[in-house]
């Protein structure tokens, strides 16, 4: 059994992108959210946790997933600029991922407080990053990684 240490002060975090851009951030250990820009990550610091939502497979146009799709640890409090091309810079963290399962939110709405509305919970994910609150986290980081993990402080 893994124990994943959360720290009492730390503060719990959803950002919205597509599987495939997750997927990329997990493969090179960094965060990027609502589309490259500083301000979401400025707001987050080391220690803090940041759970994705993929609402498709990819940005434009990709099949509809809704499922939570990886977990990580905000590894120190430095943005820094990334040249996604010539004419744009994007901002990123990096994260320290831990290995997980998607967790369809299908399933959830009613457990995660940070839902208010079974009929419209969509409408939250629409901002693209937002603060959860503790137990929240605690309820999906454990359906997304399952008996393998028990949480310290």
């Amino acid at each position: 059994m893994r124990t994943e240490v959360i720290g009492a002060q730390c503060r719990f975090w959803v950002g919205v992108v597509s599987a495939a851009h997750v997927s990329l951030g997990v493969q090179g250990r960094f965060a990027q959210l609502n589309h490259k820009k500083a301000g979401p990550l400025r707001k987050m610091a080391q220690g803090d946790w940041l759970v994705y939502y993929s609402p498709r497979t990819d940005t434009h146009g990709g099949t509809p997933v809704r499922v939570f799709t990886a977990i990580g640890c905000l590894a120190d409090d430095l943005l820094y600029p990334y040249l996604a091309s010539e004419q744009f810079i994007a901002f990123r963290r990096r994260v320290r991922y831990v290995p997980c399962h998607t967790a369809k939110i299908s399933g959830m709405p009613g457990a995660l407080s940070f839902i208010q509305d079974s009929t419209h919970w969509g409408y939250l994910f629409r901002r693209g990053h937002f603060e959860i609150g503790r137990e929240d986290f605690l309820t999906n980081a454990q359906s997304m990684w399952g008996e393998a993990y028990e949480f310290g402080v």
